[in-house]
């Protein structure tokens, strides 16, 4: 009788751990931003230096806990002792928080290194692929990294650049780049074309 309910409190308490990582996982999935306070990985050393998220951010605890509890439980409904159990969910969280982990990196350093900020556009020649009107705007594209940039632009001062001209971009306004007339360049060469130096 004794062992049954200890069984069953071990069954009960298993669950309530696993139900609490499953709290956690969905008030960090919305409000994450509210515990990074307590994101203890923050001064452990990472495999790399891109700010990713850390073995022991809160999303990734929250998956070792709820797998702990999960496994555990399910090692107490088939008659293993809470110990055996114990140790079971210990390996089954371990296992499935370094997945997140894993995926979670990789995702993060695929999204970093598709971002492109202001200071990377500014002092690069771009081709004119919509022709700027005076007073107006066109469109012009660079290349930056492996990665094809292509933003709405206008003359610095107001005069029409006609389409494959190049140009100098010198200034980031909001989602738009303020640019002039690439002297240097051949008239009717293009950034993109083959009879342009690269």
């Amino acid at each position: 009788m004794w062992e049954a309910i200890a069984q069953f409190s071990a069954l009960t308490i298993f669950l309530l751990i696993g139900a609490t990582g499953i709290a956690f996982l969905i008030i960090s999935y919305f409000f994450g931003e509210l515990f990074e306070v307590f994101d203890i990985g923050g001064d452990l050393p990472a495999d790399t230096d891109d700010g990713g998220p850390g073995f022991f951010s809160t999303k990734v605890l929250s998956v070792f806990i709820t797998v702990f509890g999960g496994v555990s439980a399910l090692g107490v409904a088939k008659d293993y002792s809470a110990l055996i159990s114990a140790l079971f969910g210990l390996i089954g969280g371990v296992a499935m928080a370094g997945v997140v982990y894993y995926f979670g990196r990789l995702l993060y350093s695929q999204q970093s290194s598709s971002l492109i900020s202001s200071t990377d556009l500014v002092g690069r020649k771009a081709e004119v692929i919509v022709g700027i009107h005076a007073g107006g705007s066109g469109q012009v594209r660079c290349l930056v990294g492996e990665s094809m940039i292509e933003k709405i632009a206008h003359a610095r001062d107001g005069s029409a650049i006609p389409q494959h001209a190049m140009v100098l971009i010198e200034e980031v306004f909001g989602e738009s780049v303020i640019v002039r007339m690439w002297s240097s360049f051949p008239e009717g060469g293009g950034l993109f074309s083959s009879s342009t130096e690269p």
